[in-house]
Order: structure tokens, then C-alpha cells, then sequence
């Protein structure tokens, strides 16, 4: 949704390295440039005016012109900036102290309320909730239906007494107030503590559809009144959300469709000109494809700065904690890392979601967004396959894959030999790295963590080390090879051990050394 955004900001401050001091000519064209870009990126003028003038009055202040380093002290003005028109900060859901917690939806149709209705109870239910969905659009053809079937994907019941409209050219005979009305009771006498009600929307705001938002609100009094928003209508944005504003009186935005390729203008003006924060963002086609809108995280976003936080979450969500358990101690015994090992990590990696979602949350992402978009998700299906092509002792002692194992497992994988070869060697390298890893030497490339080898020292004296012999790839010799080994370890423990410097004996006279007068009394004599 950003990208065209981030390019041009990256680019502008870009031009602000290496200087040591800027002066107002270089704050000008700095925010001459940022001007231009959220103008290009559809954001309200009033919203880039103030903007602007808030970022060159910091910039020509002290604290840019007494910074080390004021080209970064410029990007962090624009950061901080860039948060407060998303919003300030993190505005979550209020829940009601008794009685079910009443949220309404309101939005232009093709905004895609419905969609998010599902999306909505889903993440409310993995927040340890009980939501009911309303159907309360009755004049949308197939409204009903469309709720009907996304409650079922996201594992929630709907409240759908009337079937509503199912052409343009009938029309609904129920009443939107009164199921509305309905819904509330339903969810008193099932016990749910959520209740979301779905309403109607229009091609074009007008005081017919405004009508019938204002009696729902009259008659449910909701919580919540969330104001559903495509994020790729642009300087319509703004005249959209005055208007229900004032006719429904929302407390709160809810982008979606921000996965889309528009500018994005939409988030960075309605958050400003209403005055209502932006709380949650659709971000694709799935259920799952939903999140709580972070202005301090999406600010990150648009100035590539990444979104670690968001990516953390989302892997403490779907990662599985018994299988990091099991990683974790057999990384810790310094086992070998087998190919069962990293399909299990892959299958891991599949459960966060898409690849390509994920990498774009990282520092320095746009940099390399060409080769993220010309990443192909599937590879992660033609690896699984490959490895569920091998039999259980080729994942455990790969070394044994020879020619025709190979040709066999490119068959039974659907795949060519080479990108068997291919992922044999990725995984050899993986091997080593967690074997480094764990034997204390840290990354390679990198200096250890306190108290384990540093990463350039280990591979000095990798020249020097005695090669470990691999183990074979007979079960039984395996198995001798390891009880041998034991053997070695127990004898190695059971021989005498001398001091740092030597044997010293009882006879060890420190006269004999020539050591400066008095250094003797720090040797016990």
C-alpha cells in the first residue's frame, strides 16, 4: 500500500547522509520533497500542510542544528510526525462492564464490512471471546448469504432471521432495526459477550442509508460504532468520513483492503481530519488477513524502518511451543540437526503466514522488494515435498543420498534432480551453522555472545582443529561409533589433571624464578 510513499521518503533523506550540519536550504528541499510525496500519495492537503509545517519548524530548531547526527534526527522528527496524524497511539476495543459488548459497522458498500465483520469476530475469538454476528444488511442481494458463509469460515454463529434481498429487483421486505434489536437478545440468552452487527451501505452516501444507521444506533446504543473504509479511494476518504461522522457519529476507523497497490492517502488523512482513530486493518483475502492498527508500527512501515514487533507477534500466535521446547533442548544436548528437524521449521515458518508479508517487515525491506515480489510461495511446498520423498534414515543421515537416491526422490517429488541437489546443499550449510552455533562459536560472520567463542577466532583455529569424523551411514555402525565415543569421554574424565602452569610439587622453591621482590607473597609460599 506504502511502497510508492516509502520509495520517496527513503529517497529524500537519502540526500541528508553525511552532512554534518543542514541548513534551510536543505530543510526546504527536504520537506519540499516530503510534500510532494504525500501529495502524490493522495493525502489530504490540510493533513500535508500541517504536516509539513510541523516537520520544518522541528527541523529548523535546536534540537536538529545541536544533534550529532541531524540527517537522523530529521528521519525521527518525520517518524514521530508520521504517528501522531495515524493517531497517537493504540486504541483498542471498549468493552462493556455488563452485558455483551455491542459493535456496529458502518461504511460505503464495496467497502467490504461484511468480509471484515468475519474478520473481526474470528481475532475476538482467539482473544478468548464469545462473538454472535448480526445480519442486518437485508437489502444488498445476498448479503445474508455472504455472512452466513464467511461466520462459518471464521468458526462463528450468525443471527440471520430474514434472508434479505437476492436480486436487485427485489425488495427486502425485514427490518434492519428490529433484527438489530433481535441479535442484541439473542446474544443475552446464548451468553455471548460480543455481539457484531453487520449494516447496510450504499453505492454513494445519502440521507436514506444515514437514516437507517442512525435508528440501529438509537435502537442497539452501541460500544463501539467502527466506520469501514477502503483504503484505495483517496481524496474521497475524507469527504466520506465527515459525512458519516456526522450522520452515525463513529468511534473508530477500520481500513481495509490495505494490501491493495493504491497510495494509501486514506490512512494518513482520516485518523487526522476526524479526529477518530484508526483501530484495526484488513490486510488480504483471508480470515486471518486482520490486525490491530499500530500507529507507531505502520509509521516504521512507510519509512522502512520495519515492523518487528508485528512480526514477533504474529510467530508467538501460530508458533508452536512444544516443538520450540524440543528444538531448544536439542539444540542445547548439541544433537545433529536432521531433515526432520527442518521440515518441522519450515511447516513452522508456513503456519506465520505469507513469506512475503512477513520479509516486507523487516529493516531495509523496500531495498529488495523487487526479488520479494518475484518470490514464489510455493517453494516451501516443493521443499516439503522433496523431503517427504526421502525414507526416514535418508533424513537422519543425508550423507547416504547418493545418485540414484536422488533421481528417486526428484520422482517422487515431482521435481528435477538439480533442486534436490540444491536443497541438500542449503541444509549442509544449515547443518553446520546450528552445529557452530551450538558448540558456543556463535554466527559466522559475527563475534560470539559473552561467555561462548567469538565467530572470527573459531574460524582461525578451524585450521588447526582435528576434522570430527562424520558418522556413518550404517545404523548399527552408527550406533558402535557413539558407544566408543562415550567410552573416550569417560576415560578422558578420569585422568589426572595438572595446574595452569605445570605439575608444581611440594618442593617448588619461587626464589628460583627471579620474580621481583615481594611477588612472591602472591604465590601461597
Amino acid at each position: 500500500m506504502f511502497n510508492s510513499l516509502s520509495d520517496r521518503l527513503t529517497a529524500t533523506f537519502k540526500n541528508l547522509r553525511g552532512k554534518g550540519r543542514l541548513t534551510e536550504a536543505d530543510v526546504d528541499a527536504t520537506v519540499r520533497e516530503i510534500r510532494r510525496a504525500l501529495l502524490d500519495a493522495d493525502v489530504a492537503v490540510p493533513v500535508v500542510r500541517e504536516f509539513t509545517g510541523q516537520v520544518r519548524g522541528r527541523a529548523l530548531g535546536a534540537e536538529v542544528s545541536g544533534a550529532l547526527n541531524p540527517s537522523q534526527q530529521i528521519v525521527k522528527i518525520v517518524n514521530e510526525e508520521l504517528v501522531e496524524i495515524l493517531g497517537g497511539e493504540t486504541r483498542r476495543i471498549r468493552l462493556a462492564k455488563t452485558g455483551p459488548t455491542i459493535i456496529m459497522l458502518a461504511g460505503l458498500q464495496g467497502a467490504g464490512k461484511t468480509t471484515l465483520a468475519g474478520k473481526l469476530a474470528k481475532w475476538l475469538k482467539g482473544q478468548g471471546h464469545s462473538p454472535i454476528l448480526v445480519a442486518c444488511d437485508l437489502q444488498r442481494p445476498n448479503a445474508v448469504t455472504q455472512l452466513q458463509v464467511v461466520g462459518k469460515r471464521a468458526g462463528v454463529p450468525v443471527f440471520a432471521p430474514h434472508p434479505g434481498a437476492t436480486s436487485e429487483l427485489e425488495h427486502p421486505a425485514g427490518d434492519p432495526v428490529a433484527v438489530a434489536r433481535a441479535g442484541v437478545e439473542e446474544a443475552r440468552q446464548k451468553l455471548h459477550d460480543v455481539v457484531i452487527v453487520d449494516t447496510a451501505g450504499r453505492l454513494g452516501v445519502d440521507a436514506e442509508m444515514m437514516e437507517q444507521a442512525r435508528q440501529i444506533r438509537r435502537a442497539i446504543v452501541p460500544n463501539e460504532v467502527l466506520f469501514v473504509i477502503d483504503a484505495m479511494i483517496g481524496q474521497d476518504a475524507v469527504n466520506t468520513a465527515m459525512a458519516f461522522d456526522e450522520g452515525v457519529n463513529f468511534t473508530g476507523v477500520v481500513l481495509s483492503k490495505l494490501d491493495g497497490d493504491a497510495r494509501g492517502g486514506a490512512a494518513l488523512s482520516v485518523a487526522s481530519v476526524t479526529g477518530k482513530p484508526v483501530m484495526f486493518a484488513s490486510t488480504g483475502e483471508g480470515v486471518d488477513d486482520f490486525e490491530m492498527f499500530h500507529p507507531d508500527r505502520m509509521a516504521s512501515r512507510i519509512l522502512d524502518m520495519g515492523d518487528v514487533l508485528t512480526l514477533i507477534e504474529q510467530a508467538e500466535k501460530s508458533w508452536d511451543k512444544d516443538e520450540a521446547a524440543r528444538m531448544a533442548k536439542k539444540f542445547a544436548d548439541q544433537e545433529d540437526f536432521t531433515l526432520d528437524d527442518f521440515l518441522a521449521q519450515m511447516q513452522q515458518i508456513r503456519n506465520m503466514g505469507s513469506m512475503k508479508k512477513m520479509l516486507m517487515m523487516m529493516p531495509g525491506a523496500q531495498n529488495i522488494r523487487q526479488q520479494l515480489e518475484q518470490f514464489d510461495e510455493r517453494e516451501i511446498d516443493r521443499v516439503e515435498a522433496i523431503v517427504r520423498s526421502m525414507t526416514p534414515h535418508e533424513r537422519l543421515a543425508p550423507k547416504i543420498i547418493n545418485g540414484s537416491r536422488r533421481a528417486r526422490i526428484a520422482r517422487g517429488s515431482g521435481v528435477h534432480v538439480s533442486e534436490v541437489n540444491g536443497l541438500l546443499e542449503r541444509f549442509a550449510q544449515a547443518q553446520k551453522m546450528m552445529k557452530k552455533m551450538a558448540q558456543g562459536g556463535g554466527m559466522p560472520g559475527m563475534p560470539g555472545m559473552p561467555g561462548m567463542g567469538g565467530g572470527g577466532g573459531a574460524r582461525k583455529g578451524a585450521k588447526n582443529a582435528p576434522k570430527k569424523k562424520a558418522r556413518s551411514g550404517n545404523p548399527a555402525k552408527a550406533a558402535q561409533e557413539l558407544r566408543d565415543a562415550e567410552a573416550r569421554r569417560a576415560s578422558a574424565k578420569a585422568l589426572p589433571t595438572g595446574a595452569a602452569f605445570g605439575q608444581q610439587g611440594s618442593d617448588f622453591d619461587p626464589s628460583q624464578l627471579n620474580l621481583p621482590k615481594g611477588f612472591d607473597k602472591f604465590l601461597g609460599k
